[in-house]
């Protein structure tokens, strides 16, 4: 048990608190046995941050994990039903990202998670949303259309529930759009993951771009550590991509 509590308290800040601290709280007293929450404060002392706060703690790694965690139960249960394929992109994904001691410790809770049913969706985006800056949060929305689709195809409760996250995560519309058309193929879809109509001049490709290239570019991610820039890289090459097939369609 030691070394699963030195897991829980490396990297972690902000996470600890308001009601993703609950949710950690509560399926490590009830799934984890022989579990003492220590240093975590009891589940009902948990408080959201107050509305117009600004972030005090930088989101470290652990924080992101614990919000990745928490959000793929909420879009996996979306359809009503937890699909094995979903469940094995979420431990092949976290084993890639912190190796094998890490990930069996974190799909540990998040079998937890899974199994509770009073998650408030809300109140656990309105958490992240005050305490996680915007380019961490466009990662968290591009890796659960990676779960939506690890079973072969995105359905329309699965795709209601992102799009439900983005808004209490204050992700636009343009910005949730990009990221979904990323996981589909088609010389409309690079339009859209450019945020762009086929309308517009090749000047206004190029600046559409180099502002999406800013905006998802992977040093923007670099405070998480290393683990996670494999996934910004992904999201940053299906720019990339999305990109060349418009030049070569335009012949630019």
């Amino acid at each position: 048990m030691g070394s699963f509590t030195k897991y829980l308290g490396a990297s972690l800040g902000w996470s600890f608190g308001g009601p993703i601290g609950a949710i950690i709280g509560f399926v490590l007293g009830s799934v984890i046995d022989g579990f003492s929450e220590g240093g975590i404060k009891n589940e009902g002392t948990y408080r959201i941050p107050n509305q117009g706060r600004k972030r005090v703690n930088r989101t470290q790694s652990g924080d992101f994990e614990m919000s990745l965690l928490i959000l793929s139960a909420v879009v996996i249960k979306a359809d009503g039903k937890v699909d094995k394929r979903e469940l094995s992109y979420v431990r092949n994904h976290f084993t890639q990202m912190y190796g094998t001691t890490r990930a069996n410790h974190a799909f540990k809770l998040f079998n937890g998670i899974i199994k509770n049913n009073n998650i408030s969706t809300r109140q656990v985006c309105l958490q992240i949303r005050q305490q996680m800056a915007h380019a961490s949060r466009l990662q968290l929305l591009h890796y659960l259309f990676n779960i939506a689709k690890s079973d072969g195809f995105v359905t329309e409760s699965e795709i209601n529930m992102i799009h439900k996250i983005a808004g209490y995560l204050n992700i636009s519309n343009y910005d949730f759009e990009s990221i979904k058309a990323m996981f589909y193929s088609g010389i409309n879809n690079a339009y859209k993951v450019l945020e762009i109509n086929k309308s517009v001049t090749d000047l206004e490709v190029k600046k559409a771009y180099r502002k999406l290239v800013k905006k998802h570019h992977p040093d923007k991610l670099q405070h998480l550590g290393k683990e996670h820039l494999k996934g910004a890289e992904e999201k940053f090459r299906q720019i990339q991509k999305a990109y060349e097939d418009i030049k070569k369609e335009r012949g630019m």
